[in-house]
């Protein structure tokens, strides 16, 4: 496919070029012209295809000898029996429709038992449970991707859903290698990539939500991650319908995207850059949506959040007035009603963390008055309009609404509501609920 201005090109230097620059620290912030310390990886590599190169790949890691490639059944078929053979050596786990959870890695850890080094064939799930189970003993673990679908093939935290049911980052480590066969990710599910675009165009609205949780509370804040992935931003935009289309090319900027946004947490040793309240939406449907969730991918609930997150922004910003806010109102019996009594707990303690009481409602009303013609032309900078961001989404075959995640209306809703419930991350969703026009702007939503 024709890429956009008749271009159908790989970015200069390759591309690990960029990467190249960042991992060895030699990449300069163009802000504070300073270079950024060296990323906690041994080799990232992307490129046409890697077919034969396995072997050569994980040896610069040292892995060789005692080694065993984990897969599920689709990354297995995908790319997982290719690498096996092309290892020679190494043994192999294949996982049977595994999730991300606590329990599976318990299971995962005793059947590792022995490997010195473990190689992960697969996206989201196999890559979380390798990277938490190697976490705890500090073995070192390299990935092979095998579609666009997500950031964490380069952050050190995983994403996984504790004994209670809640849905959670833990600490991890990095993997020591990062090895992306463009031609495996370009001919994966097409909603793997519209999952992946999910995750990279929340940029903006979690720039905006960072940003108001810095300026509001004096919160940790960097444009770190912003100014690395700004360029790959631009190309993914511009080609959207040929990432929907599954072109090699553009999969690959959008791997790269992908793989620039967890390089961000190395250098922030937080997720904000990329997980704000858009993220909260999609983990409060993974975690109670149970028997009325339609088996979507986390980033195709991102996708349709960021767009509600942009329209909630977008209204709220467009007001020459503050909101004003009041004391923030948990309703501990109601979340126990929709969360169950334990995840109920764990929520309500985070949540208590970022709330107001009376006096604190006054003292952000007073800062909001002071700042808030600042703040809107900030928060503007960093936007990218709601119209923009659907057409993009739908380019890319993306879902755009609750329909089309074929997730019931009213429970969307409510995951809009209480998204914000779920986690001690200030954004514009607790400005909207604690001005009391929250309620309103979710029973707006399709």
């Amino acid at each position: 496919m024709d890429q956009p201005n008749g271009r159908n090109d790989a970015p200069e230097g390759g591309w690990t070029g960029l990467i190249e620059e960042i991992r060895r620290g030699d990449w300069v912030e163009p802000e504070s012209g300073a270079r950024v310390r060296p990323a906690p990886f041994d080799l990232i590599e992307i490129a046409d295809t890697l077919d034969g190169a396995e072997d050569e790949l994980t040896a610069r890691l040292g892995m060789t000898g005692n080694r065993v490639v984990v897969a599920d059944a689709a990354t297995w078929d995908a790319m997982g029996a290719r690498v096996r053979a092309n290892l020679g050596d190494a043994a192999s786990v294949v996982l049977n429709a595994p999730h991300a959870d606590l329990a599976t890695a318990a299971v995962l850890a005793d059947k590792l038992r022995g490997y010195e080094h473990v190689i992960a064939v697969g996206s989201g799930t196999v890559n979380d449970l390798c990277k938490y189970v190697t976490a705890q003993d500090r073995r070192r673990y390299c990935v092979f991707a095998t579609a666009a679908s997500m950031d964490g093939y380069t952050s050190k935290t995983a994403s996984m859903t504790l004994e209670s049911g809640l849905k959670v980052s833990l600490p991890a480590h990095e993997a020591a290698g990062v090895f992306i066969d463009l031609g495996v990710s370009a001919a994966a599910p097409r909603q793997l990539a519209a999952a992946g675009f999910g995750d990279c165009i929340c940029r903006s609205v979690c720039q905006i939500d960072w940003w108001l949780s810095h300026r509001l509370l004096g919160s940790f804040y960097t444009n770190v991650p912003y100014a690395m992935a700004a360029q790959d931003e631009a190309e993914i935009m511009a080609r959207a319908g040929a990432i929907g289309q599954g072109e090699t090319v553009a999969t690959g900027y959008l791997q790269r995207a992908l793989v620039l946004s967890g390089l961000g947490v190395s250098f922030t040793g937080v997720s904000n850059h990329g997980s704000m309240g858009e993220h909260q939406i999609s983990h409060y449907i993974d975690c109670f949506a149970r028997d009325r969730h339609p088996g979507t991918l986390h980033g195709q609930q991102v996708a349709v959040a960021t767009l509600t997150m942009a329209r909630l922004q977008h209204q709220i910003l467009e007001s020459d007035t503050p909101p004003v806010l009041r004391p923030t109102q948990i309703d501990e019996a109601d979340m126990a009603r929709r969360m169950g009594p334990t995840i109920a707990v764990q929520c309500a303690a985070e949540y208590r963390k970022k709330a107001n009481d009376a006096s604190g409602a006054a003292a952000m009303n007073e800062v909001l008055a002071e700042i808030w013609p600042s703040l809107r032309a900030e928060c503007r900078a960093f936007a990218v309009a709601p119209g923009v961001i659907a057409e993009k989404l739908a380019a890319a075959q993306a879902p755009t609404s609750a329909a089309e995640l074929g997730i019931d209306l009213g429970f969307y809703r409510e995951a809009v509501r209480h998204g914000h419930e779920m986690r001690n991350r200030f954004s514009f969703a607790d400005i909207a609920c604690d001005a009391g026009i929250l309620d309103d702007f979710v029973a707006g939503e399709r």
